[in-house]
C-alpha cells in the first residue's frame, strides 16, 4: 500500500529572496546557458546546490557536491531558507499554456513523503530505463546535502477524485507561495496542515498504486541512499527519515472545470533526429519502410505550397494518429512523408521480444522497424547517441533538417497518459525519450531534509 506522510518542508523566505530569482528547473533540463542565467539571478539561486559548477581544483574533499552540502547548512543559518513550523501535505497547482498556444491549462497535485518502495512490492511503477551517470550524480549529492530538493512526478488513479476535492477546498485561501517561471508558468502552494484534512489525503492515497512520470533516476537514487543506510545501522528503521522520499503526486482524471480552464496532464512527444547514415537516401529508406507501413507523401515546389503541405501533414499526422500507428518524416526537398503501419497482426512475428502493449507504440516501430531494420541504427548507437538526437519542439526538428543538422527527422505524436500508466503497472517499460510531461515540476519550492 502507498503510506503518505506530512512533513515540515523547508523553503525559500520569501521575505528575503524573490522566488522568481532562486528556483530552477529540474537538475537534468537545465542548459549550460540556463546554468549561468540562474548564477547570475541571485547569489541564492538553488542551482549552487541543485547543478553547482566544477573546479580545476576539485578533489574528493572538495568539489560541487561538497560545496552545495555547505551552501544548504549556511542559507539555514543564514534564515535565505526556512522550515515549516508543523508538518503539513502541500497542494500545488500549475497554471501552463500548451507550447505555441494561449491556450490555458491548470494542473494540480499536492506534495507529501512517500514511502519508499522496491519495484518488486507492487506499489510504486517505473515506464522507463535508467543510466547509470545521472544516478551516481544524483546519489553523491544527497550524500553531501542530506535533502532532496527536486521533486518526484508521480500519477494515480482516482476516478472519484477524493484528495482533489480538499486540494479545491485549501487552494480558497491565499497560497502560502506563488511565481511564475521563465516558462510563463503560474506555480501555487498551499500549505494544509490541518489533521482532519491531512488524514483523509493519507487514507484516499493508501490503496493507490503509483507511477513515475518524471524523476525515475532521483527515485532509484533514493532507493540507494535507503540501503546504503540501512546497511550502516545493519537494521531497517521504518521511522528513519531515509526511508522516505518528497512525492509530488497527480490524479490522472481531471475535474474539468469550466471557464475555459481544466486540470491537464500534458505530454509532449520528442521527435528523433537521425544524422551520419552512411549512403542516405530518402527514395532507398522509403522503398525499406514499405515492407511494414504505407507512406503518404505531402510534396512542395514553393515556400506558399510548402506552409500548405506542412500544415496538412501536422493535421493528418494527429487525426491518423487518434486511430492507429503513425510516423512523421522529413528529410528535405523530398517534401513530408507519414507512415502508416499496415498490419498490427504482423508485428508479434517482427517483435517477439515485445509485449502487446509496448508493440502499440509509435517510439517502439520507429526505433525496431525503422531506425534498426531501414536504416541499420542498433539500439547500441541510439544509446549512445552515435546517429540519433532528440527534440521536442516539430518546427525546430525540421529546421534541423533544412540546416542540414539532421538527415531526416521522425514526427511523433505525444504518448497517452493512460497508455503510460497501463504499460507501467503492467510491469513493462517504455524507451528512453518516449515522454515528455510538461510543465516541469521547480526544484526548491519544497525541499525534504533528511
Amino acid at each position: 500500500m502507498a503510506e503518505i506522510f506530512p512533513f515540515r518542508a523547508v523553503r525559500y523566505n520569501a521575505q528575503r529572496v524573490a522566488l522568481e530569482k532562486v528556483l530552477t528547473q529540474p537538475y537534468d533540463k537545465i542548459t549550460p546557458a540556463m546554468q549561468e542565467k540562474y548564477y547570475a539571478a541571485s547569489p541564492y539561486n538553488l542551482i549552487a546546490i541543485e547543478k553547482g559548477k566544477p573546479l580545476p581544483t576539485d578533489s574528493a574533499a572538495e568539489n560541487v557536491y561538497t560545496r552545495a552540502g555547505r551552501k544548504f547548512e549556511e542559507w539555514l543559518a543564514q534564515g535565505i531558507l526556512i522550515q515549516d513550523s508543523e508538518p503539513a501535505i502541500y497542494a500545488y497547482f500549475q497554471n501552463y499554456a500548451l507550447p505555441g498556444t494561449k491556450h490555458r491549462l491548470e494542473r494540480r497535485g499536492f506534495i507529501a513523503l512517500g514511502r519508499l518502495a522496491d519495484y518488486s512490492e507492487g506499489v510504486v511503477f517505473r515506464h522507463e530505463q535508467t543510466l547509470t551517470g545521472p544516478k551516481a550524480d544524483r546519489l553523491d549529492l544527497l550524500r553531501q546535502t542530506h535533502c532532496q530538493t527536486g521533486q518526484l512526478f508521480l500519477l494515480y488513479d482516482d476516478p472519484a477524485r477524493a484528495v482533489d476535492a480538499i486540494l479545491d477546498e485549501a487552494a480558497t485561501a491565499s497560497p502560502t507561495a506563488e511565481m511564475r517561471d521563465e516558462y510563463d508558468v503560474q506555480h501555487r502552494l498551499w500549505a494544509i496542515a490541518d489533521a482532519v484534512r491531512v488524514r483523509k489525503i493519507v487514507e484516499s492515497m493508501a490503496g493507490q498504486k503509483l507511477v513515475i512520470a518524471d524523476g525515475h533516476h532521483r527515485y532509484e537514487t533514493a532507493l540507494a541512499y535507503r540501503d546504503e543506510c540501512r546497511a550502516k545501522v545493519g537494521r531497517i528503521d521504518p521511522g528513519a527519515p531515509y526511508e522516505k522520499a518528497m512525492w509530488t503526486c497527480f490524479n490522472i482524471h481531471p475535474s474539468g472545470h469550466s471557464g475555459g480552464q481544466h486540470e491537464g496532464l500534458t505530454i509532449l512527444p520528442t521527435h528523433r533526429l537521425v544524422r551520419d547514415v552512411a549512403g542516405f537516401s530518402m527514395k532507398a529508406f522509403l522503398k525499406a519502410a514499405s515492407a511494414y507501413f504505407n507512406w503518404y507523401a505531402y510534396p512542395f515546389a514553393s515556400a506558399s505550397e510548402r506552409e500548405e503541405s506542412l500544415a496538412e501533414f501536422r493535421h493528418d499526422l494527429e487525426r491518423r494518429g487518434r486511430g492507429g500507428n503513425v510516423i512523421g518524416v522529413y528529410a528535405g526537398d523530398a517534401g513530408f512523408y507519414l507512415l502508416v503501419l499496415r498490419n498490427t497482426a504482423e508485428l508479434e512475428r517482427l517483435l517477439p521480444d515485445m509485449t502487446p502493449a509496448q508493440r502499440q507504440l509509435d517510439v517502439v516501430l520507429l526505433h525496431r522497424l525503422l531506425l534498426h531494420k531501414c536504416l541499420g541504427i542498433t539500439a547500441e548507437k541510439v544509446t549512445a547517441e552515435a546517429n540519433v538526437s532528440y527534440e521536442r519542439d516539430l518546427d525546430r526538428a525540421i529546421a534541423a533538417v533544412d540546416e542540414k543538422r539532421a538527415q531526416i527527422a521522425f514526427l511523433l505524436n505525444p504518448v497517452r497518459v493512460k497508455t503510460v500508466m497501463e504499460i507501467a503497472l503492467s510491469g513493462d517499460v517504455m524507451p528512453q525519450k518516449s515522454t515528455d510531461f510538461y510543465p516541469k515540476l521547480l526544484s526548491g519550492l519544497c525541499i525534504y531534509r533528511l
